[in-house]
């Protein structure tokens, strides 16, 4: 595997206690492959992408790459690290300095390395821009000369600029116009297939992550509740959450109706995550053990898993065992007759 996050913690110690916002979260991203993290606001993705970003130093866990640990990492190894592993962020404008050109803006990372000569670098400049689809003389202007697209594929351009294995995408295309949006998917998927970059991307549109992701992890309140290809999770998907989160994009059909089972309510704090799990209280489909117990993790497809213990209740179902004689809904009863309404 190129990168990967194996058992991630990331607390915060407050006033009010211990926020947890990423809680024990792996997954391993191949080379060449997207891998994109969804969830509602507040779950933890962007905590996550930082943490693989080296950004913010993990309570506990490792993050790898190329299978060795970099979480502790500094001096050259650090920097070599991050020029193979960049970044490309939300809104285009926060994340250009408004006050250098554009030339200067992609050179920064190149300069930061220190390794290349004057003239290697512009010319490195002028074929990232030549990349993104901006002419050359774009490097002579300000952040705020460009549309929001085009500022978006200087922010490309620059992650591009030295060179990468990975790039890390944190809604890349939220702050654009839908047609913008494709404009800037396409290119991504073009330099994916000309480079072999390996891409994560944390994104809310699941269409967009249907379409351009290769596998996908679901994370609620800190946790990876359903991880495996895109096929599997989206053709089948296996937890309450992200059979909600799926049922309830919207579609272009009038005639659409949305399940009457969606979940309601926002998002729990991460200052206080419920015990058992932590989906439990906005589920409408749990049951006694779902406040209590930690439900484990169960295979649902080839490469593809699930925390949930109604998968747990399936699997005992299905497993012939002799019984005792006992009256339904008495302790020890199959967890399926004892459904909470």
């Amino acid at each position: 595997m190129l990168l990967e996050a194996h058992e991630l913690k990331k607390h915060y110690d407050t006033r009010n206690g211990v926020v947890k916002a990423v809680d024990g979260v792996s997954f391993a991203l191949e080379p060449g492959k997207t891998f994109a993290l969804v969830g509602e606001s507040g779950c933890g993705k962007s905590t996550l992408a930082k943490l693989m970003l080296l950004l913010e130093k993990p309570t506990s866990g490792a993050v790898r790459y190329r299978g060795q640990e970099v979480s502790g990492l500094g001096g050259r190894a650090l920097r070599q690290f991050r020029r193979e592993v960049q970044a490309v962020f939300q809104d285009p404008y926060a994340s250009l300095n408004p006050r250098l050109r554009v030339g200067k803006i992609v050179a920064e990372p190149m300069l930061a390395q220190g390794d290349l000569s004057r003239a290697e670098i512009a010319k490195r400049v002028e074929e990232a821009l030549e990349v993104v689809g901006l002419h050359a003389t774009a490097a002579k202007l300000f952040p705020h000369e460009f549309s929001g697209g085009q500022r978006q594929r200087i922010a490309v351009a620059r992650a591009l600029a030295v060179r990468p294995e990975v790039v890390i995408l944190d809604e890349p295309t939220s702050a654009l116009d839908v047609s913008i949006r494709a404009q800037i998917l396409n290119l991504l998927s073009d330099i994916q297939e000309e480079f072999g970059l390996s891409y994560l991307i944390i994104a809310h549109d699941l269409a967009l992550v249907e379409h351009f992701s290769h596998a996908t992890g679901v994370m609620y309140l800190g946790n990876m509740v359903e991880q495996g290809p895109t096929g599997a999770v989206f053709g089948a998907p296996s937890h309450p959450y992200t059979q909600a989160l799926l049922a309830s994009a919207p579609r272009p059909d009038p005639d659409h109706r949305l399940p009457t089972d969606v979940i309601i309510g926002e998002i729990g704090s991460a200052l206080k995550v419920p015990a058992g799990c932590p989906f439990h209280p906005r589920c409408p489909k749990r049951f006694a053990p779902c406040d209590s117990d930690p439900p484990e993790r169960h295979v649902t497809a080839p490469g593809a898993w699930a925390r949930c213990h109604l998968l747990t209740a399936q699997t005992a179902s299905a497993t012939p065992v002799t019984r005792t004689s006992r009256t339904p809904g008495a302790a020890g009863a199959d967890p399926l007759e004892r459904t909470a309404q």
